[in-house]
């Protein structure tokens, strides 16, 4: 393989390439093969040319031919109709999601029981019985006899030394800590009132209403806020874009709605009191100012930004906003069903397999990069160096 820094192999000059042409002519059909081959490596490891072919190849695909506007125009009015036509598919497509919505308010009451029984059994208030704990294992994963033994002393052993302990300790916290978008908006204060949380649920909009759904996380009494249930609400719609019909994809999330939460006093995690010094420019006298400023939390999930009606967001609230409908939706869609898969980590081995083939691509791309870093004379490594900076949901 050629190497992308050097220039006499990734820069091809034109007089090069007359000089290849004149010698395949003279070359046998096989060996002018070969060199085209070769020079076509060389050429697809030049990033300049790749750069402009792709540029080529994005023109072709985004550029209108010009053959819509030389058609007659009773052709075009006959587009027209079919543009009036696809307006009336996505109308219908709407509809559709409307109906969607609908079953899954309608299957939601049918998985809520189970859902129930689950949270009883986290928080210990039931204990299962000997055949609802039976688990047959995979073939694969099947123990001998032996090994069942040894697993079930070590079991004992551990439990006699260990207090009996409720439920299953801290189920929803690991599976925060166990999945990367929720982990990412932890802190080591969040922790210890997590470990309160004890089930979360959805609801969805009644019949006839406007389409949402609400997560509802549940705490037990704990020393942090005297809240027991935090809510978080969004608003969703179902129908095209009168100024643009043809975006229509399916519901979006126009906004959502948090709830306030009753911080005992000197526990609010959200908030953080710094201390600074000011000198008075004439006596030169020095005090300190104590302030009270925003402090990273998960909890700040319960305070979104609020969406204007009429005006624009800036840049960092439709950031925040975006990262947010996507942890809702995640939330509702991914973990409320299978928290249990989160818990154990099976669920994130299956999520991880949806990414291994783009995972080892970017890997060994992030190996030719430090290679060529490597290579580079003049690459500084301390210019690369740079504080992680957590964004603030």
């Amino acid at each position: 393989m050629a190497d992308l820094d050097n220039k006499d192999q990734a820069e091809i000059d034109p007089a090069d390439m007359e000089d290849v042409e004149d010698v395949e002519e003279e070359e046998t059909v096989e060996n002018s093969k070969s060199k085209a081959r070769q020079l076509t490596e060389q050429l697809m490891q030049n990033p300049q040319i790749l750069a402009a072919l792709q540029g080529g190849l994005e023109g072709l695909n985004g550029s209108p031919s010009g053959y819509i506007e030389s058609l007659p125009k009773v052709v075009k009015r006959r587009i027209n109709a079919l543009k009036n036509l696809q307006v009336k598919c996505a109308h219908i497509e709407a509809k559709f999601y409307e109906e969607v919505h609908e079953l899954e308010r309608k299957y939601a009451a049918l998985y809520q029981p189970l859902f129930d029984k689950r949270s009883d059994i986290v928080k210990a208030a039931y204990e299962p019985t000997d055949e609802e704990c039976e688990w047959k294992v995979d073939d694969e994963e099947e123990l001998t006899d032996e090994m069942k033994e040894k697993a079930k002393l070590e079991e004992e052993k551990k439990d006699e030394e260990k207090e009996d302990p409720k439920g299953i300790p801290e189920f929803w916290l690991t599976v925060f800590k166990n999945v990367d978008l929720l982990s990412d908006m932890l802190q080591d204060h969040d922790e210890p009132i997590l470990k309160h949380l004890q089930d979360i649920k959805v609801k969805f909009s009644d019949p006839g209403q406007p389409m949402s759904f609400t997560l509802e996380f549940l705490f037990e009494a704990n020393d942090f806020f005297t809240n027991t249930l935090l809510t978080k609400t969004y608003q969703m719609r179902s129908e095209p874009d009168e100024g643009d019909p043809f975006s229509f994809d399916g519901p979006e999330i126009m906004s959502c709605t948090g709830c306030t939460i009753d911080w005992t006093k000197g526990k609010n995690v959200t908030l953080k009191t710094i201390k600074k010094k000011q000198k008075h420019k004439g006596r030169g006298t020095v005090r300190t100012v104590t302030k009270t400023v925003p402090n990273d939390s998960f909890f700040n999930f319960f305070t979104p930004p609020e969406v204007p009606e009429n005006a624009e967001l800036d840049e960092d609230s439709e950031a925040v906003l975006a990262a947010d409908f996507e942890i809702g939706h995640f939330i509702r869609e991914r973990i409320i069903p299978r928290a249990v898969l989160y818990f154990t980590g099976e669920a994130i081995e299956d999520d991880d397999d949806d990414y291994d083939e783009e995972g080892e691509e970017a890997d060994d791309e992030e190996g030719e990069e430090e290679a060529d870093e490597e290579n580079d004379p003049d690459y500084d490594p301390k210019k690369d160096s740079a504080p992680a900076e957590c964004k603030n949901q």
